[in-house]
């Protein structure tokens, strides 16, 4: 097993090598993507314009060998244009229906400004996001394995938006904050961006690895202790509960799901393996903990009128669940 660990911790290594070629900096957003990569779940990316979203997910792609399909959410854009449509088709003088895949059929589906389509082109991508497959008519067609959206939103716009319902929010495993750069790593964008250079992504998986390391994720064992800290951590969300933390009770309208438990553990595990343990530590909770809450919390009227964000509510959480002692469960 040890040795399956050191495979898995050195190929996605590699993996963020090759997408550190054509992403400068943010070190952390590529590991967090490549944690729900192994962790089999979807990514809601979020930034101002222009800090490179569209082309992380593009750059993923390049380093695995897995088909890639973009679609460009507009408010035009139908269901059918997501999911495909049945086709009627002239054939010895009969017709009959034929289906016709849409885009959404590849393994890595980048939602390109998913804010900007209708709701009811944003619920096409709920199917897939959640049982992998997509229904037409009367009939259910599987998805290619792996599969996974990932999905771009710009926070500021307003002007020809649709913001996503909470239970399309709910399906995304993480949701990650890209930051603007540094100088530093600003002026090796302009080198690399404004000048005739073009990094070559060698690609580094293939689906089959990509399933066999998902598997040996879930096979990372988590301790009681540790177990109940993340347990509690999402509990104390809720603050209509017994288990609601005092944080909840003050800044929180809502919280989070089941689904937020399990994206914090098996990205926890993910984490541990690439740290290079077979183990689950405490340490791989706090890593995961934000952008797995951020988009599943509700913020109450007090919170948005103190300008408090989720990340903010989040570290207060942590805080009093550790001062009030990890449960074991």
């Amino acid at each position: 097993m040890q040795e399956e660990i050191m495979q898995v911790a050195g190929k996605i290594k590699q993996c963020e090598e090759e997408i550190a070629k054509g992403i400068i900096g943010q070190k952390d957003v590529i590991r967090q993507v490549l944690l729900a990569v192994l962790a089999d779940g979807n990514v809601l990316l979020e930034s101002v314009p222009g800090l490179g979203k569209t082309q992380l997910v593009k750059t993923l792609a390049q380093s695995l060998s897995l088909q890639f399909s973009r679609i460009q959410f507009t408010p035009d854009l139908m269901p059918a244009d997501v999911t495909g449509t049945n086709l009627i088709l002239k054939e010895e003088g009969k017709n009959k229906f034929q289906f016709e895949a849409g885009p959404v059929f590849a393994n890595l589906v980048l939602a390109d400004e998913i804010n900007r389509a209708t709701p009811k082109t944003q619920a096409a991508l709920l199917e897939a996001m959640q049982e992998k497959t997509v229904t037409v008519g009367k009939k259910t067609y599987e998805l290619p394995k792996p599969f996974m959206v990932l999905a771009t939103q710009n926070p500021i716009e307003n002007e020809g938006t649709y913001p996503l319902p909470e239970a399309q929010l709910d399906r995304f495993l993480f949701k990650i904050l890209i930051s603007f750069p540094k100088i530093s790593e600003l002026k090796e964008i302009m080198d690399l961006t404004v000048t005739n250079q073009s990094p070559v992504i060698e690609p580094v998986l293939t689906g089959e690895e990509l399933l066999r390391m998902r598997r040996i994720v879930k096979d990372v064992p988590i301790a009681d202790a540790v177990a109940g800290y993340a347990l509690s951590l999402v509990a104390g969300t809720h603050p209509e509960t017994e288990e609601g933390t005092e944080t909840a009770k003050k800044y929180l309208a809502c919280g989070a799901s089941p689904r937020a438990a399990q994206a914090i553990f098996t990205t926890a595990k993910a984490r541990a393996l690439l740290e290079g343990r077979y183990n689950v530590a405490f340490e791989d909770v706090d890593a995961v903990v934000y952008p797995a809450l951020r988009h599943r919390i509700i913020l109450n009227f007090d919170a948005v009128s103190e300008n408090i964000t989720p990340d903010e509510v989040i570290a207060k959480l942590v805080e009093e669940v550790k001062k009030n002692g990890k449960k074991s469960v």
